[in-house]
C-alpha cells in the first residue's frame, strides 16, 4: 500500500490540475461571452432609441455605418483594451508588492498624468508657441510624459526598486505632491478646470480607431513580458529569500514588471483619463472565483478588467440617456460597492 501512495498522489495532482484548467477554460469562455454581449449592447446604446439602432444594424446606410462602426464600435473596443491594461497592471502591481491593495496608480502615475495634462492646457492657452507644441504632442502624449516623469521620480526617491516598502512610500509621496501642484495650477488658471474635469473623471467619448489601435499594441507589448515573468511573481509570493534562492534577480524582475505597469497605466490614462478601481477590483474578482497561479491570474485580470470597463461605459451611456455619466464615477461606484461587499463577507466569515 505504501508503494502505491506516490502513484495515487500523482494521479490526484493530475486530476486537480485538469479540474483547475477546465474551470479556468469555462471562466475564460464566460468572460469572452460577456464581452461579446457588452459589445453588442454598446452598439445599440446611444442617443437614438434601441429600435432605431437595431434598424441600423439590420439595414445600414451611410450615416448609420459611420455611427455604428466609426464611433460606437471603436469606443467599446477601446474601452475593453483600456480596462484590460488596467486589470493586467493591477495584477502585476499586487504581485510585485505582495499587497492585495496595490493598484496601477500606486507609483504616482495618475497624478503625474493629470499634472502633465494641466501643464499642456495652460501652455496652449498661454501662447501660440505653446498651442503649436501641444498640437504636436497632444493631450495623450502630455499625460504619458507626466506619468513617466512621476514614475521616474518615484524610483529616484526610493533609490531603485530593491526595497518595496520604500518604493510604496515614495509613490504615495509623489502622488500627493503632484496632486497638490496640479491643484495650485488649477487655482491659478480656473478657466481650464472644465476641460480638466473630463480627464479627472474619465471618459471614453474620444476613443477612435487610431487610439484603439494604440491601446491594442501596448496591451500586447505589456502582456508578453508579463506572462514570461509570471513564474517570478509566483516565486515572490513565497518570500524574497526563497525567490533569490531560486536564482532570480529581484531588482531586475521588479524593474521590468514595474516598467510594464508604467507603460500600460500611462497609455490607459492618456487615452481615457483617470478611471479608478478597475485595476484594484479585477484581480480580486479573479481570485474570488478561481484558484490560479500568476500566469492565469494575469490573463483573467485582463479579461475581467476589459469587461468591467465595457460594462461601466455602457452604464454611463444608458442611465441618463441621452446625456452621459463620467465613466470613472461609474467604476468608482461599482468597484467601491464590490469591495465593501467583499469586506463584509470576510468579516462575517471570520
Amino acid at each position: 500500500m505504501n508503494a502505491l501512495r506516490p502513484v495515487l498522489v500523482d494521479i490526484g495532482t493530475v486530476c486537480t490540475e485538469a479540474g483547475s484548467s477546465h474551470r479556468l477554460a469555462m471562466w475564460v469562455a464566460c468572460c469572452l461571452g460577456i464581452t461579446l454581449l457588452l459589445t453588442f449592447g454598446s452598439l445599440i446604446a446611444g442617443t437614438s432609441s434601441v429600435e432605431t439602432s437595431l434598424g441600423w444594424l439590420l439595414s445600414p446606410d451611410a450615416q448609420s455605418s459611420v455611427i455604428l462602426w466609426q464611433i460606437r464600435l471603436p469606443r467599446t473596443v477601446g474601452a475593453w483594451f483600456t480596462g484590460a491594461l488596467l486589470g493586467l497592471s493591477g495584477a502585476i502591481a499586487q504581485g510585485v508588492f505582495r499587497n492585495p491593495l496595490a493598484e496601477p496608480y500606486l507609483l504616482g502615475t495618475a497624478s503625474g498624468a493629470a499634472l502633465g495634462v494641466t501643464i499642456s492646457l495652460i501652455a496652449a492657452d498661454a501662447s501660440l508657441g505653446g498651442l503649436a507644441w501641444i498640437g504636436k504632442l497632444g493631450v495623450t502624449g502630455a499625460a504619458c510624459v507626466g506619468a513617466a516623469a512621476a514614475i521616474a521620480l518615484t524610483i529616484t526617491l526610493s533609490r531603485g526598486v530593491i526595497e518595496t516598502a520604500s518604493l510604496l512610500l515614495a509613490g504615495i509621496v509623489v502622488g500627493f505632491l503632484l496632486s497638490a501642484l496640479m491643484s495650485l495650477l488649477l487655482l491659478a488658471k480656473p478657466e481650464i478646470w472644465r476641460a480638466m474635469q473630463i480627464f479627472m473623471f474619465g471618459s471614453t467619448d474620444f476613443l477612435s480607431w487610431s487610439s484603439t489601435t494604440l491601446l491594442a499594441i501596448v496591451f500586447c507589448v505589456c502582456l508578453i513580458p508579463a506572462l514570461l515573468l509570471a513564474r517570478g511573481l509566483d516565486a515572490l509570493t513565497l518570500g524574497e529569500d526563497t525567490a533569490q534562492s531560486l536564482g532570480l534577480s529581484l531588482p531586475m524582475l521588479r524593474l521590468t514588471l514595474l516598467g510594464v505597469v508604467s507603460l500600460g497605466t500611462a497609455t490607459a490614462v492618456g487615452q481615457v483619463g483617470i478611471v479608478g478601481f478597475v485595476g484594484l477590483v479585477a484581480p480580486h474578482m479573479v481570485r474570488e472565483t478561481l484558484s490560479v497561479n500568476h500566469r492565469q491570474l494575469l490573463i483573467g485580470a485582463a479579461l475581467c478588467g476589459g469587461a468591467l470597463l465595457q460594462a461601466a461605459d455602457l452604464l454611463s451611456r444608458w442611465i441618463i440617456r441621452p446625456e452621459e455619466l463620467p465613466v470613472g464615477a461609474v467604476t468608482a461606484c461599482v468597484g467601491g460597492s464590490y469591495l465593501v461587499l467583499l469586506l463584509w463577507r470576510r468579516s462575517r466569515d471570520a
